[in-house]
């Protein structure tokens, strides 16, 4: 069963580098829709109306004593919407699939949807300043601007926002209504759980849903600017790689190097003279005293040596001739 199954993923069509999705009519009638609703749950627990009295019978029932058998494993199901164990989860999937597809824009979307979520719901959370239900204070109260940071619900936001970026950038739309289905359940799961320990009033979980929600929704108001810093990291790589990499040497003929002429400093120059001076040239393949034998090494260092040992030999040559004909000046010439 799972040798069919990641071998049907293997054969599912891999969508276009350059496709970008667009907002939709639908999309933006969803967005429209979530945002009253996210405006309709502030402004209902600013005035403290029937949702905050709400908040406070879920908070005096206390669910977690009613079903005491549930609480240890709804505390390891809520890790599903913490920020860092769900993040890295998330993001080790989806780099295996840029790896996998060539492409930065899973790792980049996921960036830049935690970016959102951070800085939206980090704001509300401290500019409203609700206290939790463990540290409420007046009964009844909405215990809004306390020092607190609970609303709205930070782990049910997470959850549907880590959760719903797998349906997000699905490349089918049979693994979307699946992926789709399983971030809800989890959401959902995350926000009710946080009820149940008590850590979060029904109202931050509510708010938390829509932020979630609103943040996927707006995702493809993202995409240009995605797919601008997808080029850009690219293009810094690419540079990274050519700077890194060998100058490339041009190629040699074989058999040696080619006819030229060389000049090397004499050991005997004066330093002191113009470079044209003190100079001896040395001919590399040129002629047959300055070719390497057969057995010796080739190229340019070995054309020297042999140069200067062919002198060597020539020297003693003329040495000898001259020890020889001194010797026959010396012998006594017949016939005189």
């Amino acid at each position: 069963m799972r040798t069919d199954f990641f071998a049907r993923l293997d054969r599912e069509p891999e969508p276009p580098k350059t496709e970008i999705p667009r907002m939709s009519r639908t999309r933006l009638t969803l967005f429209g829709g979530t945002s009253a609703f996210y405006l309709a749950i502030v402004v209902a627990v600013l005035a403290s109306t029937w949702l905050v009295a709400l908040d406070w019978k879920l908070m005096l029932f206390r669910p977690y004593e009613q079903w005491p058998e549930q609480h240890a494993f709804l505390d390891y199901f809520v890790v599903l919407g913490q920020r860092g164990p769900t993040a890295v989860m998330v993001a080790a999937w989806l780099g295996w699939r840029s790896w996998r597809q060539h492409t930065l824009r899973p790792l980049l979307v996921l960036g830049a949807a935690l970016l959102l979520l951070n800085v939206t719901v980090g704001a509300v959370k401290i500019g409203l300043g609700r206290l939790g239900p463990h540290y409420a204070t007046q009964i009844g109260s909405a215990e809004l601007f306390a020092g607190g940071d609970i609303f709205p619900s930070g782990h049910t936001a997470n959850a549907v926002v880590t959760w719903g970026i797998l349906a997000y950038l699905a490349t089918t739309p049979r693994a979307r209504r699946y992926l789709s289905a399983l971030s809800a359940v989890v959401s959902l799961g995350v926000g009710l759980t946080t009820v149940y320990l008590g850590t979060h009033w029904l109202s931050d979980v509510l708010l938390g849903w829509a932020a979630g929600l609103l943040i996927l929704l707006g995702l493809p108001w993202c995409e240009p600017l995605i797919h601008r810093a997808e080029a850009w990291i690219l293009g810094v790589r690419e540079q990274w790689r050519a700077r890194r990499a060998p100058a490339r040497s041009l190629p040699v003929a074989t058999g040696g190097p080619r006819l030229g002429t060389a000049t090397f400093r004499r050991h005997d120059a004066d330093p002191s003279q113009p470079d044209g001076q003190g100079r001896e040239p040395v001919t590399t393949g040129g002629s047959a005293a300055a070719r390497p034998t057969a057995g010796s090494p080739s190229g340019p260092t070995a054309t020297i040596r042999t140069t200067a040992h062919d002198r060597a030999r020539v020297h003693a040559r003329s040495e000898r001739a001259q020890v020889t004909r001194r010797g026959a000046d010396a012998l006594p010439v017949r016939g005189r």
